[in-house]
């Protein structure tokens, strides 16, 4: 089967149309389409698209295993449509020589999680949520890796949106390269490149996670088994008059508001309450590492359900799935297509995705910033150099377990 492949679009200038604006519902329950822009071209494949589909195309991790798929070429060239395609890596992607043009070897992405609101500029919002995603050559298991969002950085300059160069948190590498016109992808590409200094890890790919959209994935697959291990009261939504609303617009109302609350204990939520959830920080007992946890808790009950379900089946079901997925997203895949891309990952499925945490997932700093242990950094080498499996087998306290 030949493998069709389109290069990574080039950046445009700074100021142009190339900034991807944020779009968030105002309050949960409300729509919202993702961003527009031009689309890679794509040659469509002739032959038939048994390829497996993943639910969140961007981050490849809610992969079928064994399940045939109802359409797909038509699917797979919807979904194609509905994704919204930028260069996010820069300087920051593979080389030919580290294999940048073929997906046999190792792969590893970059996901970038933004929470922003409608009323927010494109340009001012940090990049909350960093993980990397490494598959190993035998493409049969999947890591996840959160970089707390509080890790000190040195972060590059980057011309495109002026920014000099500097030491900061690592979330704010987003927010400096959307300055000035340079918009997410600019974020995405310093936020890239600076991760790649920090770490020696180029990357296959990349995805800014619009985390409001996920809540329409969710709504799309039905509900999501999330194991809450604390109690905790959002800082985000209250209820008025049994409805949850975002804090801001509660207010307005000037009627009485009742704190959104979580019990510990598994439960069955609904897309806005796993987003709600796995938003809270500031009242978990290790802060940012727990809220971690919390979000790489969802993308994988995502996975399992979307395996579970019989949506991957279910042509009606399916379009839906894809229609929120590409509101969800903004993806980069380099110089493979997506329906190769997916093909490749087609061995990996929800329970094959194992979540990692750095500095034992409790903190390590100074109180203002995060300082990442030698353990840490050796299990980034491990990732650049394919050998995370083995690293975790003499490392077992990275794995990220819930209590």
């Amino acid at each position: 089967m030949s493998v069709q492949t389109s290069r990574r679009p080039q950046s445009p200038a700074p100021g142009s149309s190339g900034r991807v604006p944020p779009v968030i519902p105002t309050q949960p329950g409300s729509g919202g389409r993702g961003p527009g822009g031009p689309k890679k071209e794509r040659t469509k494949r002739k032959d038939p698209l048994w390829a497996k589909l993943t639910l969140v195309l961007g981050a490849v991790l809610m992969v079928t295993s064994g399940v045939a798929i109802v359409g797909s070429k038509a699917v797979i060239g919807q979904a194609t449509n509905n994704i919204a395609q930028r260069n996010l890596l820069g300087e920051a992607g593979k080389t030919d020589a580290e294999g940048g043009s073929s997906l046999e070897g190792p792969i590893d992405m970059l996901l970038l999680g933004v929470d922003a609101r409608a009323r927010w500029a494109a340009d001012d919002v940090r990049s909350d949520t960093i993980i990397i995603l490494h598959i190993p050559a035998s493409h049969d298991q999947a890591y996840l890796i959160s970089i707390p969002r509080d890790t000190e950085a040195r972060i590059p300059a980057f011309e495109k949106s002026g920014y000099p160069g500097g030491v900061d948190k690592i979330n704010a590498a987003f927010f400096h390269g959307a300055q000035k016109g340079g918009g997410w992808e600019g974020g995405a590409q310093l936020m890239a490149k600076t991760i790649k200094g920090m770490t020696g890890i180029s990357f296959d790919g990349a995805a800014i996670i619009n985390f409001g959209g996920f809540k329409n994935v969710i709504d799309a697959i039905g509900t999501i088994n999330i194991c809450v291990t604390q109690d905790v009261s959002s800082l985000h939504m209250s209820y008025v008059d049994g409805k949850p609303m975002w804090n801001a617009d509660a207010k307005k109302t000037g009627k009485r508001m009742k704190p959104v609350s979580y019990e510990k204990g598994c439960q069955e939520m609904e897309g806005w309450q796993a987003l709600d959830y796995s938003r809270q920080r500031k009242t978990l007992r290790n802060g940012d590492y727990d809220r971690q946890q919390n979000q790489q808790q969802l993308i994988k009950a995502m996975a399992k359900k979307a395996t579970q379900s019989g949506t991957l089946t279910n042509p009606i079901k399916l379009n839906a799935l894809i229609k929120a997925a590409g509101e969800a997203f903004v993806l980069d895949t380099g110089a493979i297509s997506i329906e190769d891309f997916i093909f490749t990952m087609k061995g990996v499925t929800g329970n094959d995705l194992v979540m990692l945490r750095t500095n034992g997932g409790t903190f390590n700093g100074n109180g203002e910033r995060e300082l990442l242990n030698e353990v840490s950094m050796e299990m980034f080498r491990a990732v650049k150099n394919d050998k995370l499996a083995e690293f975790v087998v003499n490392n077992p306290d990275v794995l990220s377990t819930r209590k």
